[in-house]
C-alpha cells in the first residue's frame, strides 16, 4: 500500500508527507485535538506511530488514531514490542547505518511470526541514523553510532548497499528532536545514488528546512517534534508541500 502509493506520487511529480505520533507525547485528548487538524485534509498521506520508548501502547494509539482518522495508519517500530495487528501496515526498519545486530535482523525475527499471522502491509526500510548534533534518544536506545553529519560518501555507499539488500526504501534519520535537520547536500547525494523512495525525517522545524528537504530530492517527509510543539506548524508544512507538487 505505502509502496504503492509512494511510486504513484514520483510518478506524478508528488511529494509524500507522514506525520510522525508518538503515543508518549499525547493523552487521548491531544491526540484527538490533533488528528481533528488532519482528517478532513488532503494531506498528510500518512499517520506514522512509534517512538523510542513506548509507555501509552501502541495498539491503544493505533486505536484511536483509526477512529478518527481514515488515512492509512503505518507502525514505525523503536522495538519488536511496537507492533500492532490493528495498523495498515509498518515500516519494518533495519537500521544499516549500525552495526547493532538486533536492529538489523535480530528485532525482525522475534516480530516476523506475529507480524506474518497479522496479514498487515510489510515495507522494508534501510533506516540511517545520521549525526544531528545532539545525542538521541535513537542512537541511545539502539547502541549505534550515526553517521558523521558530512560524510556523504558513507552516507551514499551505505544507501546502495541497503538498496542491493533489497530494501524498499531508504530513510535518513536525524532524530527525535534533532538539533539540525539532514544536510540537503547528503540528501542530493543519496538521492542521486539510488533508484528506490528517499525518505527524511527528524530536525524539520521550519517552512524553510522543509522546503530544502523537497528541493535537495526527498521523495516523502515525516513530521513529528514541531508539529507535536505547534500543532500550527502542520499547515504551513501542508501548504508547502501542496505548492511544490503543483508545479509539475
Amino acid at each position: 500500500m505505502l509502496k504503492k502509493l509512494l511510486h504513484k506520487n514520483i510518478i506524478d511529480g508528488k511529494k509524500t508527507l507522514a506525520l510522525l505520533i508518538d503515543p508518549d507525547k499525547h493523552t487521548e485528548e491531544s491526540l484527538v485535538k490533533l488528528l481533528s487538524l488532519v482528517e478532513n485534509k488532503e494531506l498528510p498521506d500518512i499517520i506514522l506511530i512509534g517512538g523510542s520508548i513506548v509507555f501509552n501502547g501502541i495498539d491503544k494509539t493505533v486505536e484511536i488514531v483509526k477512529k478518527h482518522t481514515s488515512k492509512p495508519v503505518y507502525l514505525f517500530p523503536g522495538s519488536v514490542l511496537q507492533v500492532s495487528d490493528n495498523a495498515d501496515g509498518i515500516l519494518l526498519l533495519s537500521l544499516i547505518s549500525g552495526r547493532n545486530p538486533e536492529f538489523l535482523i535480530g528485532n525482525h525475527v522475534l516480530a516476523a511470526p506475529k507480524l506474518k499471522k497479522s496479514g498487515i502491509d510489510i515495507f522494508p526500510v534501510g533506516y540511517m541514523l545520521i549525526n544531528s548534533g545532539i545525542d538521541t534518544s535513537v542512537s541511545y536506545m539502539s547502541n549505534t553510532t550515526p553517521i558523521p553529519y558530512g560524510k556523504n560518501d558513507i552516507a551514499v555507499a551505505t544507501a546502495v548497499a541497503g538498496e542491493m539488500l533489497g530494501l524498499q526504501a531508504i530513510y535518513l534519520e536525524a532524530g527525535s528532536g534533532a538539533k539540525m535537520p539532514v544536510s540537503t547536500e547528503m540528501i542530493v547525494a543519496v538521492k542521486t545514488n539510488i533508484n528506490i523512495p528517499l525518505i527524511v525525517g527528524g530536525g524539520i522545524k521550519n517552512k524553510q528546512q522543509l522546503s530544502d528537504a523537497l528541493n535537495a530530492g526527498a521523495d516523502m517527509i515525516v513530521i513529528g517534534n514541531a508539529v507535536e510543539t505547534n500543532p500550527k506548524l502542520l499547515d504551513a508544512f501542508i501548504n508547502i508541500i501542496k505548492k511544490y507538487n503543483v508545479k509539475f
